[in-house]
C-alpha cells in the first residue's frame, strides 16, 4: 500500500541531515577521489545493479497488471543500464555521485517512468499467504514461553529467522519492510510482545508527516535487516546472510 502523503525526514535524525547522515554503510568515494572519475566502489556496486537488470525484467514481463509488460520491460533495461553507463563515465550525472541509495532510486524511477508501480506484488502476496498461515503457531509458541527474558531473546531470534533484555520503552517506532516472512513472522510478533509491555508502537514502512509527528516522543527506534550482498559481508567482515544485531543508547 502506497502512502498518499508526501515523505518527509525522520524526526528524530540529527539536523541538519544533509552534513550529518548518510544511511549507506561502506564509503563509496574519499574527498581526494576525483569528481569526474568513479571510484572502485562505485565500480563494484554499478556492476551489482548492472546484473540485477535481467532479475527485474524478469518479474517486470510477468507483471500482469500491466499492459505490453514484455515491452515495458524491456525498455525499463535499456534505460536503466544506460543510467549505469552514464554513471560509470560521468559519476556526477544523474544525481550522484553514485550510492545504494541513488542506485534504487533511479532503478524504481525506470520501472515507474514505463509504467510498473510493483513488480514483486505477486511475489508479496505469496510470500504473505504462506507466512500467514504459520503465524498463530509462532505467536503460540513464544507466548509459552513463561521467562520473559528468555521470550525476547526468541522473539529477536524470529526476526532474524524470518529476515536482549527488558527494553523498558514507552513508545517503539520499527522502521520494517511491506511485506514477506521477515514482517509476518519476525517483526509482528516482536511487535506484538511490546504491546504485551505498554509500548506504543509504530510502523514506519513508509515515513508520513503523520506518523513522523508521532515519532518525536519514542524511546526506542529498530531498524531491521540483512546482509544480502557479499560487498557488504566482507566491509562488516562477516558473512552473505549474516545476522547483525546492534543497540546503540542514546545520551541525552
Amino acid at each position: 500500500m502506497e502512502s498518499s502523503s508526501a515523505m518527509v525526514p525522520f524526526p528524530l535524525l540529527t539536523t541538519p541531515i544533509e552534513s550529518t547522515y548518510r544511511p549507506c554503510t561502506i564509503p563509496y568515494r574519499f574527498a581526494s577521489d576525483s569528481p569526474r572519475k568513479a571510484t572502485p566502489a562505485e565500480v563494484a556496486w554499478i556492476d551489482v545493479f548492472r546484473k540485477s537488470i535481467a532479475s527485474f525484467r524478469k518479474h517486470a514481463e510477468l507483471d500482469d497488471s500491466v499492459s505490453d509488460a514484455q515491452a515495458r520491460a524491456a525498455q525499463f533495461s535499456e534505460r536503466y543500464g544506460k543510467i549505469l553507463d552514464d554513471l560509470q563515465e560521468d559519476p556526477e550525472s544523474h544525481g550522484g555521485p553514485p550510492d545504494c541509495v541513488l542506485l534504487c532510486r533511479l532503478r524504481e524511477q525506470c520501472l515507474r517512468e514505463v509504467g510498473f508501480k510493483d513488480i514483486f506484488k505477486k511475489v508479496k502476496e505469496e510470500e504473505n499467504a504462506k507466512s500467514l498461515i504459520l503465524f498463530e503457531q509462532v505467536v503460540t509458541l513464544f507466548d509459552n514461553t513463561e521467562d520473559g527474558g528468555k521470550r525476547l531473546e526468541n522473539l529477536i531470534r524470529g526476526v532474524f529467522a524470518g529476515n536482549i533484555f527488558d527494553l523498558g520503552a514507552a513508545q517503539a517506532v520499527i522502521f520494517v519492510d511491506n511485506s514477506g516472512a521477515d514482517i509476518v513472522l519476525g517483526i509482528l510478533p516482536f511487535a506484538r510482545e511490546l504491546l504485551r509491555r505498554g509500548t506504543q508502537v509504530i510502523d514506519l514502512s513508509y515515513v508520513s508527516p503523520e506518523l513522523a509527528y508521532l515519532s518525536n516522543d519514542a524511546d526506542l527506534v529498530v531498524l531491521e535487516g540483512m546482509v544480502k550482498h557479499p560487498e557488504v559481508a566482507e566491509f562488516l567482515g562477516g558473512r552473505l546472510y549474516d545476522c547483525v544485531i546492534k543497540y546503540t543508547e542514546v545520551i541525552p
